[in-house]
């Protein structure tokens, strides 16, 4: 175990009983993260209508090779996943309401980390959503250092990913898994 690791264990540990719990998890290189131009080049055809609307997306984000060199040097990565039961495939309430839960693991997990002196890069689900309105393009962002990019939007190929570290992308029908990553520096 690293330091890093034994340093972070018991954070994990510490966390509210409030905020739902970490399905699958490893611990990866972050040279081992898969990256891929056609990822990142899916975030043009703007599905999510945040192309080019804040910071945590593309273009804002930055370049997907740029991305990969900073997150390459960083010293480890912690891949985790939650998974939520939905009613049927088409429960789009309950698909938000586990990205909501996500997040509030996300949130506290960082919270955890900021009375520690670990550094760290924080991927998550979906655009950053801690600014009721991103300051793209207009002005820098005036959290740079909790912005959540989503991993996509960084090129990294989550299917692939989880195929290669052992997490499953899929847990099965009615039910939605939302991946998220910290790489520490």
């Amino acid at each position: 175990m690293t330091d890093i690791q034994t340093e972070f264990a018991p954070l994990l540990a510490s966390l509210p009983s409030t905020v739902c719990s970490i399905h699958e998890s490893v611990w990866i290189s972050p040279c081992d993260l898969p990256f891929s131009a056609e990822v990142r080049s899916m975030c043009e055809v703007n599905r999510c209508g945040k192309y080019g609307t804040s910071w945590s997306c593309p273009p804002g984000c930055g370049e997907w090779e740029t991305l990969r060199d900073e997150f390459c040097a960083c010293k480890s990565a912690f891949v985790f996943t939650t998974c939520h039961i939905l009613e049927d495939s088409f429960d789009i309430e309950g698909m938000q309401t586990a990205a909501e839960d996500h997040q509030k693991l996300d949130n506290a997990i960082a919270e955890a980390l900021s009375r520690t002196d670990l550094r760290y890069i924080h991927l998550g689900m979906g655009t950053c959503i801690l600014c009721k309105t991103c300051t793209y393009p207009d002005a820098p962002c005036r959290h740079p250092d909790k912005m959540r990019r989503p991993p996509e939007a960084c090129g990294i190929d989550v299917c692939a990913m989880s195929k290669a570290i052992g997490i499953r992308y899929m847990n099965g029908p009615d039910t939605v898994t939302y991946f998220s990553i910290l790489l520490f520096k």
